[in-house]
């Protein structure tokens, strides 16, 4: 079973803050979406640079299970959902506030696919054809280590994550990290380098 990490782990907001709930219109991989978000989750004023680096450089997702580690108010298991309509798309969070918001935005767009997850209820025997994810860096080398080493193992055969880390935030080692860690029958390489971000894949071979 996945090690269930602390819950600041996955985030550095804070979810007891008084809800400010407010609509944002993002565009998603060339969809205009209005979604809802609130504060104490992760970039509710807009969609964070990160997140909009990894959009564009990422590939349509392959696959029937699909995974967002630390989903905020949700725009990867969003752009998810739109790209793979017939897919499962599992939002992983330990903010149930982000949770919501994600479930929320996911039903108003006619996404049945998105189901959202505390990391604990993930079945124990699920593995995942595409991940896509902006961890959190500013939590710690270790915390995100562990977070990482928890979930990128869970890839399917041929299944790939697609990871976007500040490159002045430490985007180059974490990729040596990867690659020393996860070791044979993994490939980890650079995608794309985006306006100071590494987009780095993870591949089960």
């Amino acid at each position: 079973m996945a090690h269930e990490p602390p819950a600041q782990h996955y985030f550095v907001s804070d979810p007891s803050l008084p809800e400010k709930p407010r609509r944002i219109t993002v565009e998603l991989r060339g969809r205009t979406v209005t979604v809802g978000t609130a504060a104490g989750v992760f970039s509710p004023g807009d969609l964070d640079r990160g997140t909009a680096a990894l959009l564009r450089s990422v590939a349509d997702p392959r696959g029937s299970s699909l995974l967002d580690i630390g989903c905020g108010w949700g725009p990867l298991t969003l752009a998810l959902a739109l790209a793979a309509p017939d897919a499962v798309v599992t939002a992983v969070d330990v903010n149930d506030r982000s949770l919501r918001l994600t479930a929320e935005n996911a039903r108003e767009l006619g996404l049945s696919g998105v189901q959202t997850l505390r990391p604990e209820d993930v079945p124990e025997d699920r593995t995942f054809d595409t991940i896509w994810s902006n961890p959190p860096i500013r939590v710690g080398k270790d915390a995100l280590h562990e977070i990482l080493s928890a979930w990128l193992p869970r890839l399917s055969p041929g299944g790939t994550a697609w990871l976007v880390v500040q490159k002045n935030l430490g985007g180059d080692s974490l990729q040596r990290w990867l690659a020393d860690t996860l070791g044979e029958g993994f490939t980890v390489a650079r995608a794309a380098t985006d306006k100071g971000f590494r987009i780095i894949t993870v591949r089960r071979d």
